[in-house]
């Protein structure tokens, strides 16, 4: 049986090593200075803290925008003209109209300007999983980070989660995947083409954003209780919704396969401990891969930050063989979506060409607006 040696700091220059929880001080052994591994352990903890710092960023920057977009809403519902200007940012919200400005973007090269900033966070989206993984799902969709807060909240109420036998697992993965399936078919093949302007001027696109808003505002019983069964279901199954029933991380895992940032793990420096497996939220089985490949795989670093191990486990890229800082990354990951959103901005694809006086006129009608 491989013993499993672990360090426990005791001061600032000196620790002392245990094997399982005999401390081997009591052996005569002298321990000096705190091992590298554990300097490396708190960089990629780093890494795991830098991402949580963007989830939070990105989750209350939601909750910002859709404030005031609710108020921009309601000013013109009651008669007055906002002050401000409506936060195109809601657009990452409406996926599926998006999809469809993507389809008219390719045939006619051209971003349709009524809701551009969906396009192109669409495209950034895309772009990121192709260059980093999922890295949409763990940094940046709320939905994610909300979804880990349930199943962590129940960790501490249950005392673990649970993870569903493959026979069951397996096939409700592939809901998600039926459900992108379904979306492709009917935007990219079975719309056609006479249909894409027609939509994307028309009323009803116009004011989706505004659909979209009432949707939550006005929830029925119906998606409350849907939204609150998903929300039980994530509490004791690590990511319920993204694992199981999420057509856009569907397709972003897809994308993400050809990324070259991936998990890999050194097998010299590999204790075989199993931390890395135990610790990632997808159920990887880490500690027997030499790179993780599979599209379940959303780069959080989950896996790095819980491996004891000197350089045995770490994000990298397959052409540089030095250990990447632990902020490499998740810089690398906000770089695209700045990028992606610059380009948008500066280029003219990021406001809506609606004016003021289309808003006071499409905005009371959104309720009774259909496709």
């Amino acid at each position: 049986m491989r013993n499993i040696f672990r360090f426990q700091k005791e001061g600032n220059n000196t620790a002392t090593l245990f094997c399982g929880s005999l401390p081997l001080m009591e052996r005569g052994v002298t321990i000096g200075p705190v091992p590298k591994f554990q300097h490396l352990k708190t960089s990629a903890s780093r890494g795991n803290f830098y991402r949580k710092v963007s989830q939070w960023g990105f989750l209350f920057w939601c909750v910002y925008i859709g404030i005031r977009f609710g108020i921009f809403v309601h000013l013109y519902r009651i008669g007055s003209t906002p002050g401000f200007s409506r936060p195109p940012s809601v657009e990452a919200f409406l996926p599926i109209g998006s999809l469809v400005g993507l389809k008219n973007l390719f045939i006619t090269g051209v971003i349709h300007p009524v809701h551009p900033a969906g396009v192109v966070l669409l495209v950034t989206f895309f772009g990121m999983s192709l260059a980093a993984k999922k890295s949409f799902c763990s940094f940046i969709c709320p939905v994610g980070t909300l979804s880990e807060q349930l199943w962590k909240g129940g960790e501490k109420l249950f005392g673990r989660t649970w993870h569903l036998p493959a026979w069951v697992d397996i096939p409700l993965r592939s809901a998600k995947y039926l459900l992108l399936y379904f979306f492709i078919i009917i935007i990219l093949f079975k719309m056609p083409v006479a249909g894409i302007l027609p939509f994307l001027n028309g009323p009803y696109w116009a004011v989706a954003d505004v659909k979209m808003l009432d949707f939550f505002v006005h929830i029925s019983s119906l998606a409350a209780g849907v939204i609150l069964i998903l929300a039980a279901l994530s509490l004791p199954m690590k990511n319920f919704w993204c694992r199981y029933l999420c057509p856009y991380g569907a397709l972003v895992g897809l994308l993400s396969l050809a990324s070259p940032w991936k998990i890999r793990r050194n097998h010299e420096n590999c204790t075989e401990c199993g931390s890395c497996a135990r610790a990632c939220p997808s159920h990887l089985p880490v500690n027997r891969k030499k790179v993780i490949r599979s599209v379940e795989c959303t780069g959080c670093l989950t896996c790095v930050s819980n491996c004891p191990g000197d350089e045995a486990l770490a994000m990298s890229l397959p052409f540089w063989e030095n250990p990447l800082p632990a902020w490499a990354f998740p810089s690398f990951v906000l770089f695209l979506f700045a990028l992606g959103v610059g380009w948008g901005m500066a280029t003219g694809h990021w406001q809506t060409t609606l004016t003021p006086a289309d808003y006071r006129t499409l905005i009371p009608l959104a309720p009774l607006l259909s496709h």
